[in-house]
């Protein structure tokens, strides 16, 4: 053999043993296979939810007094200290009192007058008496005598009346407060002329305090049975209320609804119910907006899922299902009414199938996860019809 041909063998057998070793590396350096996404599930439960409802209410006082001076004055001087709390008969402001002074006095003149006037027709009376029965005296003369103390009797009744009201006059230049709550800022100041038409101030009663909303007419309709029994508002069956404040706390003391009106708004379509909130600490005050609550009804073996389980799209609803071969599966369902954070399915899930919380964007139909139970969460209270 030739080194020539010797030289070429070399060559080959050193490509061989070179493509031998190099072949289990490349192998050794090809990815493995992409496992499936791990989701997070929640199954689909099956039990009684309350359905409750949710307005949008304004609050006032349960009485509301406007202040107005019974008489005609200038104002002398203010007592309260505005937005403070005021009892029942309360001073809230003095009207000049030296007019309404010199009539109860000339009033009180009158009365004297009258009563000297009635005591002498009695004695023209008592002696008259005897002489006309003697007819030392006509029947003219008596009769004349005994139509003088009639006379004198109303007399003496009016001028009684008119210190009374002389006296009552008085008394109104003291403004009180004919209700215990909060007194508001005054629409007057002293030195002003004040009459029977001018609003000085108000007071609203706010332990307990008002609130109003109103219902819709389907809301109703849908009640109307309940609404309508004997004494269902004022009685313990009637709902109660629960109020939720702008800064999105509870208020602690519980409502109770007491009047519902006797029409829809025409111009609303709604219907006007008033509830009232003990108020002990007059926390609430008149003119807040909150949220008024009711639990309305309870829907025995409704399915309910997690809202952030649904995806809202284009006027419909769709939840992802993680189906028995452990893919996914994209549905479109029937809501029904919201409770706490869960929400109710009408149609397309079953009792204990696994609905996807988590990660749904990234999802397609037919597409293998595997699958984890969701850490569970404390309800909240929140709710919507």
């Amino acid at each position: 053999m030739t080194l020539s041909r010797r030289s070429h063998l070399a060559a080959d057998v050193a490509l061989v043993l070179a493509g031998l070793l190099i072949a289990p590396a490349c192998a050794g350096n090809q990815a493995p296979p992409v496992p499936p996404p791990e989701v997070l599930v929640v199954p689909v439960v099956q039990k009684d939810v309350p359905v409750v409802g949710e307005w949008i209410g304004t609050l006032d006082g349960s009485v509301n007094a406007e202040i107005r001076p019974k008489v005609e004055g200038y104002l002398l001087r203010q007592f309260y200290k505005e937005g403070q709390f005021v009892r029942r008969n309360d001073p809230l402001f003095k009207i000049d009192p030296r007019q309404f002074q010199a009539a109860l006095e000339q009033a009180r003149g009158t009365l004297a007058r009258a009563e000297a006037q009635l005591a002498k027709a009695t004695k023209d009376v008592e002696r008259f008496t005897p002489l006309a029965a003697e007819q030392a005296i006509s029947q003219q003369e008596l009769d004349n005598a005994l139509a003088a103390e009639s006379d004198a009797r109303g007399g003496l009744a009016a001028a009684k009346a008119a210190v009374d009201q002389a006296a009552l006059n008085l008394g109104w230049t003291s403004v009180t407060s004919p209700i215990e709550g909060i007194v508001g800022i005054a629409k007057t100041q002293v030195g002003d002329l004040v009459n029977t038409q001018t609003v000085m101030t108000t007071v609203s009663t706010v332990d307990p305090i008002r609130v109003t909303f109103g219902i819709s007419e389907r809301e109703y309709m849908d009640r109307a049975v309940r609404i309508n029994r004997t004494n269902y508002a004022t009685t313990e069956r009637g709902p109660a209320l629960e109020l939720i404040l702008e800064d999105g706390s509870t208020f602690p003391e519980p409502g109770k609804a007491v009047l519902v009106d006797r029409e829809v708004n025409v111009k609303t379509g709604t219907l006007t119910i008033k509830g009232f909130f003990p108020n002990p600490h007059n926390i609430l005050r008149p003119g807040q907006y909150a949220r008024v609550r009711a639990e309305m009804d309870v829907r025995p073996g409704a399915l309910v899922v997690p809202q952030r389980a649904v995806t809202e799209l284009q006027g419909g609803a769709r939840v992802t299902v993680v189906g028995a071969d452990g893919k996914v599966e994209i549905r479109a369902v029937e809501l029904g009414p919201r409770t706490g954070d869960l929400w109710v399915v009408e149609k397309g899930v079953k009792a204990g199938e696994n609905v996807i919380v988590s990660g749904l964007q990234f999802l397609k139909p037919g597409m293998p996860v595997t699958a984890k139970p969701a850490p569970t969460r404390s309800p909240t209270p929140s709710a919507s019809p």
